[in-house]
């Protein structure tokens, strides 16, 4: 990485077309029970970088949560600042960012390390990418197995099967039933929803932002559509899948964060998707799933990191205390909605 490469340079210096182009994993290493895998499914041996504020990290917490592989994959948090050398492990003195895990780097081995980097640069010493979360280790051969959310997402949904409790075991979030449905649903949200709050958000042209807002709200007037054929609870009817895990992780930060940070101000959640808004508080608030989906949502996380290390969009680093709350009650509606 170049002295031009910084990793807070989300569109790349020069780039006339201002358009926000996300890197490519680089470690793509699968968990399997095959006779030669280099990474078996063993009980400890696994831990998960994530970070509270990012929704690709966020979704590998929800999958471990709802799969119960808490006595498999260990997990610890980063700060949820992000400077020029990328995110850095808490220190004891840290008191501000509160939540489950936040602490340093736990590895044996790895007292030493100050930031995610100096876990990749431990894999890979010549390494030349960007730091990012989430990050699958292995602490058995002290190496990065993954760092694409999607694929530990996939992983956690099955290749531990074989050692979980029945109940968990059958936790299926892409049932063979419904994959090219959630394949065709993982193409388009990812590009314009997950991807395209951020592809609007760090736009340095007019042009690039207005194109891919647009086509964000396009894709929410879609999921809105899709909840209206299916009948809920979940995007896909009565089954709870990883589209809606993939979905959530970026929904629930649209209110308190994308709408007035990234811009994406065309129309809220709460007042402008009606079934959207029920979708996104049944998965938090409504058990079983509240366990894996509001336990693992830190709103301090969430806003202090984009409003405050964000400093080319937001440079005075203040965080908006709204909207309140943070997420609404099932039982409650904003004002418009009531009426």
């Amino acid at each position: 990485m170049t002295s031009t490469d910084k990793i807070t340079n989300w569109v790349a210096p020069g780039d006339k077309s201002g358009e926000f182009k996300r890197q490519a994993s680089s470690f793509r290493d699968w968990i399997s029970d095959a006779p030669d895998a280099k990474y078996a499914p063993e009980k400890g041996r696994y831990h998960l970088y994530v970070s509270y504020a990012c929704p690709w990290a966020h979704r590998t917490l929800i999958a471990r949560k709802l799969k119960g592989l808490e006595d498999f994959v260990s997990f610890s948090v980063v700060h949820w600042h992000m400077g020029d050398k990328g995110w850095r492990f808490p220190t004891p003195e840290d008191t501000d960012a509160a939540g489950e895990n936040v602490v340093p780097d736990p590895v044996p081995g790895h007292s030493a390390y100050t930031h995610l980097r100096d876990l990749y640069f431990g894999s890979e010493p010549a390494y030349s990418g960007r730091f990012t979360v989430p990050v699958l280790f292995d602490k058995k051969t002290d190496s990065i197995v993954n760092n694409e959310s999607s694929e530990i997402l996939r992983m956690f949904g099955t290749v531990f099967n074989a050692h979980l409790p029945a109940d968990f075991a059958a936790v299926d979030l892409y049932p063979e039933a419904l994959r090219k449905e959630i394949d065709e649903a993982g193409e388009w949200t990812y590009d314009t929803i997950n991807n395209g709050v951020y592809k609007s958000g760090f736009a340095t042209t007019q042009e690039a932002y207005e194109r891919n807002v647009v086509r964000l709200f396009e894709a929410l007037d879609r999921v809105e559509a899709q909840l209206k054929s299916s009948g809920g609870p979940y995007f896909f009817g009565d089954v709870l899948t990883e589209t809606d895990v993939r979905l959530f992780v970026t929904l629930i930060r649209f209110d308190p964060v994308y709408v007035q940070h990234f811009k994406c101000n065309i129309r809220d959640i709460r007042s402008g998707y009606p079934l959207v808004h029920k979708w996104l508080r049944n998965l938090y608030w409504t058990q079983p799933s509240a366990a894996a989906f509001q336990d693992t949502t830190n709103f301090l996380h969430i806003k202090n990191h984009y409003t405050k290390s964000h400093t080319q969009i937001n440079p005075h680093s203040i965080t908006p205390v709204g909207p309140l709350p943070d997420v609404l009650p099932l039982d409650e509606e904003v004002a418009a909605v009531k009426a």
